[in-house]
């Protein structure tokens, strides 16, 4: 009995053993997946951990901070993807931070490599602090190089800082500021004070500036000015400027000068230097200082090689080249410089009265107009559907039904000119069924009528009207009271009425003319109007203003045509040389 218990205690003690053993089993799938756990969270922190790769020397002050490592001679660290370079550097390994010092070099895999003479890194922040001499180089397809004597670079971000003056340099362009930004993977800029870009065709400046070192196109952020080498000056505050191609899009209401006097301002302009041509959206004018003219509309385009421009959409031109300001409104409107040769004579020096011709190139400012033409001077007033003018001449071409006042006189035709000389309407010319018409009293006009007919104006008042081949009138003179005497027709080939403070003063008619005298209670129903009468005063501008305004045409004959010719029994007459 006594041997009996110790072996039932070893079997006590092997079965503990083998339970033990099967338990332990059990646990090891766990404990196995716990340690790779651990292994792989070691792994992620250590990836985060700046690692010292080499250096020629090393040696601790623990003075100064517990663990510090004091490293000399070509300093290399990683840290992720990016490889540090030195001559020296202060390690703080327990902060995961360093301060590197000489020739420093800060390389990162997606090709942008840092210069500095000075390193501060946080690796758990992942920003790096350079300062003195500091280049920031991103190479792609193009390099692009940030220079500044102090600059952050968020790696976390990738955005390189700078506020203490900075310069970035593209194959094209050379941007400084103040203060900036540059984002490398995006090719994006952003600058900030006292921007200057220089191009070797142009400068810019501004406050605010937005530029991709890739398209080479600049954000207009602010008030902006671009110059050409003293030849054109752009200014505006939004849009934006391919300093490449040299094209623009110029928004709230910008303005591009050139030194030849040309002004180009509009709502948004779209501007292309190197082909000089601008095309001009939103209460738009053109402006020529040389020329003294203004171009108006809500569209419009220029061409800077022959000075040509064009405007629609409540189109304007103002004049204000002679002392008498002139403004013309129409659908659409066009001005440009037209060369010609000018004929010069010179008298010889010899004692023949022989002269010598030469011809000089010039050019002469040619305006158009089309559809709905209405013009205003302060010396006379017109309508047309088209119009023709020239410097050359100073002679206004009115076509298709054009109307001309002067003072109270109305004169119509199938096409008319306005001649200006000394800066005044010296005479107003009109060819094909000519109407002139003053109003006198309630349904009273005098009228004179014809193919060809020329109003000469002295003072800005019509003195004579010289009226040529099938000339026709009707006048109500007057008593030295004023009141009227009758009403006097006359028909003949050739007529001259002469005016004297707007009235008739007197007239000359060739011979085998006939002239009839009603008197005012006798005067025939239906012949006080002359075939191819009409009064259109609702047309006329009055003001500068009125120009804008478009009311109805008035309908008129499809001709003038005498008496005789209208099948109607012409009145009794008497031949006379002269008749007042």
């Amino acid at each position: 009995m006594k041997r009996s218990v110790p072996f039932i205690i070893l079997i006590v003690l092997v079965l503990a053993t083998a339970w033990g053993i099967a338990e332990t089993a059990k646990k090891r799938p766990q404990q196995a997946s716990a340690a790779t756990a651990k292994a792989d969270s070691t792994r992620t922190s250590n990836d985060r951990l700046i690692r010292l790769l080499h250096s020629d020397s090393l040696s601790y002050d623990e003075r100064k901070t517990v663990g510090l490592k004091i490293l000399r001679g070509h300093v290399v660290f990683r840290h992720d993807d990016a490889l540090l370079y030195c001559d020296s550097a202060y390690f703080y390994e327990k902060q995961n931070s360093l301060d590197a010092y000489g020739k420093v070099r800060m390389l990162q895999s997606d090709s942008v490599i840092a210069y500095g003479e000075t390193l501060f890194y946080n690796g758990n922040t992942r920003q790096a602090r350079l300062k003195g001499k500091v280049r920031l180089v991103h190479k792609s397809y193009t390099v692009t190089q940030l220079a500044a004597d102090s600059v952050v670079y968020d790696r976390n971000r990738g955005v390189a800082y700078f506020d203490r003056g900075g310069v970035i340099r593209d194959e094209l362009n050379t941007l400084r500021s103040i203060r900036g930004e540059y984002t490398p993977s995006q090719h994006q800029s952003v600058f900030y004070e006292n921007i200057h870009l220089r191009h070797p065709n142009f400068t810019l400046e501004a406050d605010t500036l937005h530029y991709n070192t890739s398209n080479h196109i600049a954000q207009l952020q602010g008030p902006t000015n671009i110059d050409y080498q003293d030849s054109t000056h752009i200014y505006s505050t939004a849009g934006w400027y391919n300093t490449q191609t040299e094209q623009s899009m110029l928004l709230h209401r910008s303005i591009v000068t050139h030194q030849s006097g040309q002004t180009m301002t509009g709502d948004t302009i779209f501007y292309d230097k190197r082909n000089k041509f601008g095309r001009l959206f939103g209460q738009m004018h053109l402006t020529d200082s040389a020329q003294q003219k203004t171009l108006y509309g809500d569209y419009g385009e220029m061409w800077e090689k022959d000075k040509r421009g064009y405007a629609t959409k409540q189109a304007l031109l103002v004049d204000w080249s002679d002392s008498v300001w002139t403004y013309v409104h129409a659908d659409t409107l066009r001005t440009e410089d037209k060369p010609y040769q000018l004929e010069v004579l010179t008298p010889r020096n010899d004692s023949t009265d022989l002269v010598d011709t030469t011809y000089i190139d010039t050019v002469t400012n040619w305006i158009r107009a089309y559809r709905h033409v209405r013009v205003y001077r302060s010396d006379a007033q017109c309508v047309c559907d088209s119009l023709s003018w020239m410097d050359r001449d100073s002679v206004l071409r009115l076509y298709y039904d054009p109307i001309c006042w002067q003072e109270a006189m109305q004169v119509s035709a199938d096409s008319a000119q306005i001649y200006i000389h000394n800066g005044s309407v010296e005479r107003i010319c009109g060819q094909g069924n000519a109407l002139a018409v003053k109003h006198e009293v309630k349904d009273y006009y005098n009228q004179l009528a014809g193919k060809d007919m020329t109003a000469y104006v002295v003072d800005d008042t019509i003195r004579r009207i010289d009226v040529n081949a099938n000339a026709r009138t009707i006048f109500f003179p007057k008593e030295d009271d004023g009141s009227y005497l009758g009403m006097n027709v006359t028909e003949s080939n050739f007529i001259k009425v002469y005016f004297e403070k707007q009235e008739v003063d007197h007239s000359v008619f060739t011979s085998q003319s006939q002239c009839t005298l009603y008197p005012m209670d006798k005067i025939p129903g239906g012949s006080d109007r002359l075939s191819g009468f009409f009064w259109a005063a609702a047309e006329r501008p009055k003001r500068p203003g009125a120009v804008m305004q478009h009311p109805a045409r008035t309908k008129r004959p499809s001709a003038v045509i005498s008496a005789s010719d209208s099948g109607k029994e012409p009145p009794i007459t008497t031949n006379t040389n002269t008749k007042k």
